[in-house]
């Protein structure tokens, strides 16, 4: 099966991307964030016209998540129990698979805005409330999948400039400390599973020709916990959806697990 996020950055102005894409890649599952509108307004009629059901937890302006499945999704869950955040971002749902249940966990990371701002902090104490949160999860669901936008660039090969960038947002130590506290709760990032390109990114800036020049960063990613290590077959960037006019900054990644 197949499992994608992708950071549509408002699903009203990218849905015709999201239905023309899963139409030419139909996906086991797609994970969305930065819906960027209440549950009313989502789409799911347009999305069960091409097969997909969704659960999704939206919020006027910002956030939103969604998980969109060609399958049932069951068990959901709406944000991290244990931490109190007025914020949409964490979607959570259990689908049926050839090899059992599998859970899915869709986050969309806090920004942080910059070090030492309140912003931050709250982008700190949310990592501390996810991974509380995800230990429990992986015990009650050992094969699991942890995946979404984390605005996180975990090594320097995952940043355009990790010199110029050192220790500004997305690229300081406590973060990439965060990054690899997930990584010790026994998951494992399937994009480096595999050999890769160099400068292979999932975001570029709209500004200064960012991704006509690939000024960008890998901050979307996908974590499979350990008993589904010897499934995953390969995972990916598809940088096509950031070629289209008026696209989202991010591009889909997927998994494919045997």
């Amino acid at each position: 099966m197949k499992i994608t996020t992708w950071n549509v950055n408002s699903l009203t102005a990218r849905l015709q991307h999201v239905l023309d894409w899963l139409t030419a890649n139909p996906v086991d599952v797609l994970a969305l964030q930065e819906l960027k509108l209440t549950d009313d307004k989502f789409p799911h009629d347009a999305l069960r016209e091409i097969g997909y059901e969704a659960v999704a937890f939206g919020q006027k302006t910002y956030n939103g998540v969604a998980l969109l499945s060609r399958s049932p999704v069951a068990n959901v869950a709406r944000n991290i129990e244990g931490f109190a955040d007025e914020s949409a971002r964490v979607i959570a749902g259990t689908v049926e698979t050839p090899n059992g249940p599998l859970r899915v966990v869709n986050g969309y990371f806090v920004n942080g805005q910059e070090p030492g701002s309140e912003k931050f902090q709250y982008k700190l104490n949310w990592l501390n409330g996810l991974q509380s949160w995800l230990r429990n999860e992986l015990a009650a669901h050992p094969r699991l999948v942890l995946l979404g936008d984390f605005n996180i660039a975990p090594e320097d090969r995952d940043s355009y400039d990790p010199v110029g960038l050192a220790e500004t947002i997305h690229h300081t130590t406590v973060e990439r400390d965060h990054f690899k506290a997930l990584l010790g709760l026994g998951l494992h990032d399937a994009f480096r599973m595999f050999d890769q390109p160099p400068k292979s990114f999932s975001w570029w800036d709209y500004r200064m020709l960012g991704y006509q020049k690939n000024r960008g960063l890998r901050i979307d990613h996908i974590l499979v916990s350990t008993p589904l290590v010897p499934q995953v077959k390969a995972c990916s960037v598809d940088r096509v959806p950031r070629k289209w006019t008026k696209p989202s900054d991010h591009a889909p990644v997927t998994v494919e697990l045997g």
